[in-house]
This record gives structure tokens, C-alpha cells and sequence, in this order.
């Protein structure tokens, strides 16, 4: 579990109901999921939403680790998230903004913890199959969902360590150290991937 938990949005096996959901109901409801928390106006409501997602993680059982690891990459730019709209919009509407950012977050990752990359990509394709009459391949336009999905987490993954290494050699507060690391290791995260779909023929 714990090398599952390294980084954030990596699928972790089990065999609870949300894992054995299909993917393509997860992906519905998901989407459901973050159109009422858009439509929410009640911080009661939201609350409320907040304990059906714990709840959902419980029921998971992905464990408190993995479910800390899908928000801790976004803790800082929910803090000055939550901030700015603070001043700008008052206090209430601060909360629900940020509140809104990280259950939806942490509902999208709870999709990639329950569900292998190889099981979403098959739906995504199957689902994309009508854009065949557009002349594109859903199979390569699937793919690209799928590593979009993938990428965000890997990303804030980065950024985590990142920012990590800044705080060990103390330039915290330094916006180079934080961005250029960070490129670095965004350029090559693309390299490996790029060199790991060429050498399944998927690089024309």
C-alpha cells in the first residue's frame, strides 16, 4: 500500500464496490458528482458533500494514506485559493470555492485509485468509437484522455518533491527554484513517456 501511496492518483488494487463499479459508470458519476458540487450554494450542503466523500474513500478502503496523498499536492494553491477570494469575495464565498476545488479533486482521484489505466482506456475507446465518422482513431484519441488523466497527479506529484527540496535547501520562497526544477522534471516525465510509446509503434 505504502509504494501505492507515493504518488498521488496511482491505482491501488482491491476489491471493494467502487473497484469492481464499471469504469464507465465511475466516469458518469464522477461527472455528476462534480456538477452538483458546482450547483451547491450551502456550506451545510457542502459538508455534506464533503462526509459522502470521505465516506466513498472509507468504502474504498484505499486506505488514509492514499486518500491524504490526492490532496496534498493541491494544499498550497487551495491556501491562496482560499485567500484571494477571501478578500476579494468575503469569507463564505472563499470557502465554497476552495471546498468545491478539493472534493473535486479528491473525487477524480478516487477514480484513478479504483481503476486500472488498461480498463479506462478500453471504455474511453469503446465510448469514442462514433468519432471514427470524423476520421479520428478512438483508440489514440482515448489514449490521450487517458494520459491526460494520468498526467495531472504525476504532475502534482512533481511539484510535491519539488517543493520538498526547496524547503531542505532553505529557498522556500524563491519562484525559480520552485519553476525551473520543475520544468526539468516535466520535460523529462515527457521524454520517458514519449520513449515508452515509441516503442509501441505510437509515436506517428
Amino acid at each position: 500500500m505504502s509504494g501505492a501511496t507515493g504518488l498521488a492518483g496511482i491505482y491501488v488494487p482491491g476489491s471493494s464496490p467502487l473497484h469492481r463499479l464499471p469504469v464507465g459508470v465511475k466516469l458518469l458519476g464522477l461527472a455528476v458528482c462534480c456538477t452538483v458540487l458546482v450547483l451547491l450554494r450551502s456550506p451545510w450542503a457542502m459538508g455534506a458533500a464533503a462526509l459522502v466523500t470521505a465516506g466513498l474513500y472509507a468504502l474504498s478502503g484505499v486506505g488514509a494514506a492514499a486518500a491524504w496523498a490526492q490532496i496534498r499536492p493541491v494544499r498550497w494553491f487551495a491556501v491562496a485559493l482560499f485567500a484571494v477570494q477571501w478578500v476579494m469575495a468575503g469569507l463564505p464565498t472563499a470557502a465554497m470555492l476552495t471546498s468545491r476545488l478539493v472534493l473535486a479533486v479528491a473525487l477524480a482521484a478516487l477514480v484513478t485509485l479504483t481503476t486500472r489505466t488498461s480498463a479506462m482506456l478500453a471504455t474511453l475507446e469503446r465510448g469514442l468509437r462514433p468519432a471514427r465518422r470524423l476520421g479520428v482513431d478512438p483508440f489514440r484519441l482515448s489514449l490521450l484522455l487517458s494520459l491526460t488523466i494520468r498526467t495531472v497527479p504525476v504532475m502534482a506529484g512533481l511539484a510535491v518533491r519539488v517543493r520538498e527540496a526547496q524547503r531542505a535547501r532553505g529557498v522556500e520562497w524563491s519562484l525559480r527554484a520552485f519553476a525551473v526544477p520543475l520544468v526539468v522534471s516535466a520535460l523529462r516525465h515527457a521524454d520517458a513517456l514519449g520513449e515508452a510509446l515509441s516503442a509501441r509503434g505510437l509515436d506517428d
